[in-house]
């Protein structure tokens, strides 16, 4: 069965980084386009962040410059690196591929002021 498990969340002061994990399995990892999404709280779940499976990625805006997207194909494994992170980037982070088969538990992320 389809498999997500995010981690690394926490929280941060403004200004700070993390980087998050999403370890996947069930499915063909490589072959799929995989993306993060945050949702906060009383807002709908957004996409920040793409990547194919040929590692080409892709942002959005609010999220350029900040954040990058990578994988690991033989590791069924896809990261987020989050840099000069901001409170409006306070949120649950989740992974999932494009579309989207299953969703995880998500990491919180909290970023400080």
């Amino acid at each position: 069965q389809v498999q997500l498990v995010e981690s690394g969340g926490g929280l941060v002061q403004a200004g700070g980084s993390l980087r998050l994990s999403c370890a996947a399995s069930g499915f063909p990892f490589a072959l799929k386009e995989m993306g993060w999404y945050r949702q906060a709280p009383g807002k709908q779940r957004d996409l920040v962040a793409s990547i194919t499976w040929r590692g080409i990625p892709n942002y959005a805006d609010s999220v350029k410059g900040r954040f990058a997207i990578s994988r690991n194909n033989a590791r069924n494994t896809v990261w987020l690196q989050m840099n000069s992170l901001e409170p409006e980037d306070t949120a649950v982070y989740y992974c999932n591929t494009i579309p989207g088969l299953a969703w995880g538990q998500g990491t919180q992320v909290t970023v400080s002021s």
